[in-house]
């Protein structure tokens, strides 16, 4: 079942933990994605992507994978349904797919993937095993920090994962700068 939980004080504490991750990508000339499990108020796994520096990328080694792998390695295990994804791109279908199957139960995530986003896919029209996961998004959790690293992805002519694709060109359109707030007239 898919619902939109209210604000946490700590998501933006966790959010940007998850930006670091994002930040190490990006300097490594891979995609700027990362992702932390939180547990308890303590990150308990972590990663960043890999695999889009070549020429051939590697559609497999994404943040949510990489931490998930982390997390099963852990002793003791930890009950993964007391876990919240903190990920500063919206998990695409795999990484969607592959976090209910492991329980996590709450996703946060800073910046919608218009082109391969997962999280809007009908769980009611899904197999038994994703349509009976119990989950809560909350979208947009430091948006902004997230859109600039992508912006200064893609802006880099170095980097050629996922160029001239409709995510590159709906990040590139996105505003760079936080609008001023409307203040009323007094």
């Amino acid at each position: 079942m898919w619902r939109t939980v209210s604000e946490n004080p700590h998501h933006e504490l966790f959010m940007r933990k998850a930006l670091v991750e994002a930040q190490t990508a990006l300097l490594a000339g891979e995609f700027p994605v990362g992702c932390v499990l939180v547990c308890e108020d303590r990150v308990v796994a972590s990663g960043a992507r890999k695999g889009t520096a070549s020429h051939a990328p590697n559609e497999t080694d994404h943040a949510e994978i990489l931490a998930l792998n982390r997390l099963s390695r852990r002793k003791p295990a930890i009950d993964t349904r007391r876990i919240t994804a903190y990920c500063t791109l919206e998990p695409c279908l795999m990484c969607y797919g592959a976090l209910l199957i492991s329980g996590i139960s709450h996703i946060v995530y800073a910046y919608e993937d218009a082109m391969g986003g997962g999280t809007r896919c009908d769980l009611d029209a899904m197999p038994p095993l994703y349509r009976k996961a119990a989950i809560s998004l909350i979208p947009h959790v430091l948006r902004h920090e997230s859109l600039l690293l992508f912006k200064a992805y893609f802006e880099n002519p170095a980097n050629g994962y996922l160029k001239n694709t409709f995510l590159a060109e709906y990040t590139l359109a996105q505003p760079s700068a936080i609008p001023a707030a409307v203040t009323p007239n007094t």
